[in-house]
């Protein structure tokens, strides 16, 4: 299991997870896609220790709010205390039987895939950031100032919809080592030397087998089943980003908290107007920081070579903002 970082709907003060008449219990497992917030009380937004789930890390699921639950309770074994509260558009749950709960509406920058076309999320990160809560991995050991992760985007990956649509065709065993985070274990993906090249610039996780675990879980439900397609578009996508009004803002901004409405409007400016809307930005607590490590995009078409990011992100949905303002970390343990 990787190191969290620093890792109930309160009926009383003395026993704050007693179930509520509303709580539904529930049993299975939640597997976070972000750096939520896992809250003791809903009601009063508190989170002693702040502690944050670790996107791809599965949790026990113990409840949820109400029926048509807008938060779950999970364990957190490091947290204090810990059974937490995260919202339901942070990850996706599999029940005991392996069934996968979708919560309509939840979380989801497009609509579900349609005769009208398939939508995805888009996950870029920013290196430093997510460096900042695991500093031991082989990426984040080698950064430096000078590296082209130090000043632009890096290729998180990208997740057909809707939530669920996982692991298509992957053999019980990969599957199973991949939840474990044992991805050194998983085939490596089939790839032409130049888009292995352009992979491990644009995704230094490769260095940890990042590009294993995405093409496991996300890409073999890709509509073209090949790797190297799955990759190479995604690279073009974040290649599109990088060289846009978004990196230079945050390259520019390198060290400073900026707004991400600011951010927001440098896609409008980028990918057309609303393209902003279309993207959600996930922080975390840092000592006193709130530093920004992801960035969600929704995309509604198919991801064809020589697709515009412009026009996938304005046939998406628009979703919510997520957090409102955050450092653009540097590289190295702030």
């Amino acid at each position: 299991m990787h190191r969290s970082w620093l890792a109930a709907l309160a009926v009383s003060i003395v026993v704050p997870f007693a179930p509520a008449k509303a709580e539904e219990a529930m049993t299975g497992t939640f597997t976070a896609r972000e750096a939520c917030a896992a809250l003791q009380s809903i009601r009063k937004q508190t989170n002693p220790g702040n502690v944050k789930l670790v996107p791809e890390q599965s949790y026990k699921l113990l409840a949820g709010n109400k029926p048509q639950p807008t938060f779950y309770r999970v364990q957190v074994e490091d947290a204090q205390p810990a059974q937490r509260w995260v919202p339901v558009s942070c990850g996706e749950v599999k029940t005991t039987d392996g069934a996968a709960v979708v919560v309509p509406g939840a979380g989801k920058p497009g609509p579900a895939p349609s005769p009208g076309g398939a939508s995805y999320v888009f996950a870029i990160s920013w290196q430093a950031a997510f460096c900042e809560g695991l500093p031991d991995k082989t990426e984040c050991r080698t950064q430096t100032a000078d590296r082209y992760d130090a000043s632009h985007f890096t290729l998180h990956g990208l997740w057909p919809q809707p939530r669920g649509n996982a692991y298509c065709g992957v053999a019980r065993r990969d599957v199973e080592a991949d939840k474990a985070h044992r991805w050194e274990d998983l085939p490596e993906p089939q790839l032409e030397p130049a888009t292995r090249t352009a992979l491990e610039k644009a995704m230094p996780g490769t260095a940890s087998f990042l590009d294993r675990h995405e093409w496991i879980e996300h890409g073999t439900c890709f509509f073209e089943k090949s790797a190297d397609a799955y990759f190479r578009r995604s690279v073009a996508l974040i290649g599109e980003i990088n060289a846009s009004p978004v990196q230079k803002l945050f390259a520019d901004n390198v060290g400073k908290q900026i707004d991400t409405s600011e951010i927001r409007s440098a896609f409008d400016q980028g990918f057309g107007t609303g393209a902003g809307e279309r993207v959600r930005f996930a922080c975390k607590r840092d000592g006193s920081r709130s530093i920004i490590v992801e960035m969600t995009i929704g995309l509604r078409g198919e991801v064809k070579d020589g697709a515009r990011l412009a026009d996938l992100i304005a046939a998406a949905s628009p979703t919510d903002q997520g957090c409102k303002a955050g450092v653009v970390d540097p590289v190295g343990l702030q």
